[in-house]
């Protein structure tokens, strides 16, 4: 992590309780159903379902505290913009002493089909700028993702302006079941583990061209 962590790196090591749920995305109704924001619309779920209140401003973030499954769970999304996520993604980890294993950051996947959701532990960021900036932060990898497969388009040049565009109308036809994926996703990871989502997820994943990935 940036900065004097040597007390909270400690902690970092060993193993909490307390799990961080972090939907990665772009504040402001200009991107709230840009695919970019899978992420932020998966949070939502999860607090609408689980009846959690995401209304706490602070920490660069706006987030709440509940339960899922009995597990305490801190639901929280960055409001630095997607490319800054981990400076407040750190200051939630910091504060709340949460160990690095039980972050779980759920975000849009190019590298997935639409609708797609998979479950990894660590790994690259795999050019994904928010990702980027969260690994950066908490210096390490070593954290639960939720990929959201949003698809991409047909030329590279056009994945910035992709993945920022509003889901097309058949897409948004097809958002509440991927949410819908992503919320079960992530009470498997808290009910029973990363490894065991990853069992029960990670079926036939294959990416744009339909190869295996």
């Amino acid at each position: 992590m940036s900065g004097d962590c040597t007390r909270c790196s400690v902690h970092l090591s060993h193993g909490g309780y307390v799990k961080l749920i972090v939907g990665l995305g772009n504040p402001g109704p200009r991107y709230l159903l840009s695919r970019h924001n899978a992420g932020f619309l998966a949070v939502d779920v999860l607090a609408r379902e689980e009846n959690i209140g995401i209304k706490t401003v602070r920490f660069d973030s706006l987030f709440g505290r509940g339960s899922i499954s009995g597990v305490p769970v801190i639901l929280a999304k960055p409001q630095t913009f997607m490319n800054l996520s981990g400076a407040a993604v750190e200051k939630l980890v910091r504060f709340f002493k949460i160990d690095i294993e039980d972050v779980i950051v759920i975000h849009d996947d190019l590298d997935l089909s639409q609708g797609d959701v998979r479950v990894k532990i660590s790994g690259g960021d795999a050019g994904h700028k928010g990702l980027r900036s969260v690994i950066d932060h908490l210096a390490s990898s070593e954290f639960v993702r939720i990929r959201v497969g949003i698809g991409k388009p047909s030329e590279k040049e056009m994945v910035e302006g992709y993945v920022l565009e509003r889901f097309s109308e058949d897409e948004l036809k097809l958002l509440p079941d991927i949410t819908a994926k992503a919320f079960n996703a992530v009470i498997e990871v808290v009910s029973s583990g990363a490894h065991a989502a990853m069992n029960k997820f990670n079926v036939r994943e294959t990416n744009n061209s339909g190869k295996e990935v």
